[in-house]
């Protein structure tokens, strides 16, 4: 009997999982996702689970809007826990145009249904008494913010399209594609099967699985570091999280976590990591870390939140993300 599928999905992180539930949900229930390790193995298990409502073109907020709808769905679905923290987040505006545009976004919100505000620096220092806002015109505020469990998500998802019918094969590790006539044939260490599609949801592995076949997609690892703090005494004797903030002036976004602070950092000089290929037996690893490029990051940082530069660097994380060279 042929191993045939509708789809095969290639890739086990929370991309994967997400189109793997909504092509199920959709009635594409013979699909079948294939993954080299274990599910979320890729970059997803140190991811810092940030979800936002805030996008800058309709398309994109749609995106994060049912991103979070389905996370829930798939918790409510199959009772795994996907963590979310409703904290809300604040992104600032350092100038007179960024507050303009935050105010052209609101017909936007209003149409998603979305609770969304622009606040003026005192309202903005009222929810976040710990940020500084001498310097900002106000921020955009969406309260229903927060952040999940990146695994607890995906194995949510995961959960529920198994469920709905979907195969999931974890260990199964993809080496490469060949058409055979409308469809594919994908060789695997499980062995070949066939699909009339394929997705590609492998991170930074797309590039190489994609190139045989001559295409050649701009995508990289790239690293990227997130700064856990030491404990906060104002944030330990609070009853709940301050909002997440996301600061232009100062690429990055930086959130509650426990009794300190989470901040994931976007150089403006980014440094990639192996150009020349992927080592074969990376797997679930961090790069070592390469804090002397971050500080002058982290300075604005603590110009802005002066606590976290009070607290002490507990953990530094330095993990490989999918990019492309433009950053989007």
């Amino acid at each position: 009997m042929t191993d045939h599928h509708r789809v095969a999905i290639v890739g086990g992180g929370i991309v994967g999982c997400s189109v793997l539930y909504w092509l199920v949900k959709l009635g594409w229930s013979d699909t079948v996702l294939l993954e080299r390790r274990e599910l979320t193995s890729g970059s997803t298990w140190h991811a810092a689970g940030n979800v936002t409502h805030f996008g800058h073109y309709p398309s994109i907020t749609r995106l994060y809007v049912n991103s979070l709808r389905t996370y829930v769905a798939a918790q409510e679905e199959t009772g795994q826990d996907v963590g979310f923290h409703q904290t809300g987040s604040l992104r600032l505006a350092t100038t007179t145009k960024e507050l303009a545009y935050y105010k052209s976004l609101k017909p936007l919100y209003k149409e998603f249904e979305i609770p969304y505000a622009v606040l003026t620096p005192d309202e903005t220092a009222a929810i976040h008494p710990l940020l500084n806002t001498d310097d900002i015109f106000g921020a955009a505020h969406t309260p229903a913010d927060g952040h999940v469990d990146p695994s607890g998500a995906t194995h949510a998802m995961a959960k529920s399209a198994r469920v709905m019918g979907a195969d999931i094969r974890r260990r199964t590790e993809v080496f490469g594609f060949s058409r055979d006539g409308n469809g594919w044939r994908v060789e695997t260490s499980g062995g070949e099967i066939t699909a009339d599609h394929v997705v590609l949801a492998a991170s930074f592995w797309s590039r190489e699985l994609a190139a045989p076949l001559g295409l050649n997609l701009p995508l990289y690892p790239l690293q990227h570091h997130e700064i856990i703090t030491g404990p906060v005494p104002e944030l330990k004797d609070r009853d709940s999280y301050v909002p997440a903030v996301r600061d232009p002036a100062a690429p990055s976004n930086t959130r509650q976590e426990r009794d300190g602070y989470l901040c994931g950092v976007y150089e403006a000089q980014p440094k990639f990591w192996a150009l020349d290929g992927i080592p074969k037996d990376f797997a679930e690893e961090l790069l070592p870390p390469d804090t002397e490029r971050l500080e002058q990051h982290l300075l604005k940082v603590i110009e802005r939140i002066p606590s976290f530069g009070e607290a002490g660097i507990k953990t530094v994380n330095n993990g490989p993300i999918c990019y492309t060279p433009d950053g989007a």
